[in-house]
């Protein structure tokens, strides 16, 4: 029990205003059951002084003999309860009426009946005077009802179990209604404050108080909202964070995956090349040949060459994107540009080229890298087309994008090497693609070079050929 109570704080406050209301109550009815019968024998006291002043006054003035009416009138008061006279010799001296004997008797009995019962409190005072017919000092006592004082003390006690019940009852109710009202909004609070440790921050307090409390409340709704952006804010950048850390990781893994080809696909030129030379001065065989040899090695030479070069633009790309600069580039006049360069090519292999194209078309992009990317694609075009093949180039501006496309007809790429055409070094056809001297980084340099450009090539078979195309 005391533990629970240790632990509530709605307990705590309820025992405390509950133990300092009674206390107070009991502390407010015990000094009114003691100062309200003093104060009011002290203003009895000061009525009885008054009358009997008057009265000793009135003595003064006449004699012993001719006092018996004052005496009677006196004694008929209904706050005197009786009069005692002495001499100045301090004996008792009868007062000087028959009638006063006969009231004296009866309030002695009174007196004496009621101080042994219920011991009602009397009044009294001395007063010192002398009678007109003489020089000798007499002390007169009067003694003054007080039953009035006592019937209040005993009010006091008769009600003191009803009063004692209604503070308790009233105690109780205030002090739980008191303890509600100061206690609501703190344990509201601690409440919200154990969801906070748990990082619940889905609740708003009700701060329509202005008080201190209301203020706490207004605080923690802002620390709320202010810790739930942060925690959002917090955990987007944890994910992408996270996310930036997989593409590094995927990156990483392509760039060794990368290199690790290079390093296979330049060794398979570097020891050609090697053997060919040994053969021709060791004279070997064939390899006596110097001239056909020789010619062969140049050609694996300039392969090679070729293959570096590619590798070295790849590496441009991963290394030094923010370097390139941006031009405004007429794609037709590239496209254009190609095609008379390979014109020769064209012309051995009577392909037919079909342009669809407005006569200028404007692109955003670094100007030798985007020629790459024209004659990479074309250039595929044009060498893995069969004779006779009909190839398509189209370039088309729509709302600042330019879509274009090359398509040759008379071939098509198996389905599932679809997927991998832009991985570095994969090759449809291997023997024919180290006949036509392709490297298999064309489409992969094509690919990095259009995300750099923010776009993407794709690549699908068609009912006549292979399509190629992007939008940038």
């Amino acid at each position: 029990m005391i533990k629970k109570i240790e632990s509530s704080l709605f307990a705590k406050v309820f025992l405390i205003t509950l133990s300092m209301l009674l206390c107070a109550s009991l502390l407010v009815f015990g000094l009114l059951a003691w100062f309200m019968p003093q104060t009011y024998s002290n203003r009895l006291n000061i009525i009885l002084d008054e009358r009997a002043q008057d009265f000793i006054s009135e003595l003064e003035q006449v004699t012993f003999s001719g006092s018996g009416g004052l005496f009677d009138q006196f004694i008929a008061d209904m706050e005197i309860n009786s009069v005692e006279l002495y001499n100045s010799s301090g004996d008792w001296v009868p007062l000087p009426t028959e009638e006063f004997d006969n009231e004296w008797g009866v309030n002695i009995a009174q007196s004496t009946e009621v101080g042994l019962g219920e011991k009602t409190p009397i009044l009294s005072n001395s007063y010192y005077f002398s009678f007109a017919d003489s020089s000798d000092r007499y002390m007169l006592t009067v003694y003054g009802e007080a039953e009035q004082i006592a019937e209040l003390q005993q009010s006091f006690i008769r009600i003191f179990p009803f009063i004692l019940l209604v503070v308790l009852v009233v105690a109780f109710v205030v002090s739980w209604m008191y303890s509600h009202i100061i206690t609501k909004p703190v344990l509201a609070i601690s409440s919200i404050s154990e969801k906070m440790s748990d990082l619940q921050l889905d609740w708003k307090i009700d701060g329509r108080r202005t008080d201190e409390l209301g203020i706490l409340e207004k605080s923690l709704n802002t620390l709320s909202h202010n810790l739930s952006n942060a925690l959002s804010e917090l955990q987007s950048a944890n994910k992408k964070l996270a996310a930036d850390i997989e593409h590094e990781k995927e990156l990483e893994q392509a760039r060794t995956d990368f290199f690790s080809a290079v390093s296979h696909e330049l060794k398979t030129p570097v020891t050609i090349i090697k053997g060919q030379l040994e053969g021709m001065i060791l004279g070997i065989g064939a390899y006596k040949d110097h001239e056909k040899y020789l010619s062969r090695a140049l050609e694996i030479a300039n392969t090679l060459e070729s293959m570096v070069q590619e590798v070295l633009t790849i590496s441009r790309l991963e290394t030094a994107e923010e370097q390139f600069r941006y031009d405004r580039l007429d794609c037709v006049q590239i496209i254009k540009s190609y095609l008379s360069e390979t014109e020769d090519l064209i012309a051995e292999k009577d392909l037919q080229i079909h342009l669809d194209m407005s006569p200028t078309t404007f692109i955003s992009g670094n100007k030798m890298l985007m020629e790459k990317v024209f004659s990479n694609l074309i250039g595929n075009a044009v060498k893995y087309s069969p004779y006779g093949a009909i190839i398509y180039i189209s370039a088309h501006a729509d709302y600042e994008q330019v879509e274009f496309s090359v398509e040759n007809t008379d071939v098509h790429i198996p389905g599932d090497s679809i997927p991998k055409l832009f991985d570095a070094f994969y090759r449809v056809e291997q023997s024919r693609s180290r006949k036509t001297g392709g490297s298999g980084l064309g489409l992969y340099i094509v690919q990095a070079i259009l995300h750099h450009h923010g776009s993407e090539c794709t690549v699908c078979n068609t009912q006549s050929g292979v399509k190629f195309s992007f939008i940038i």
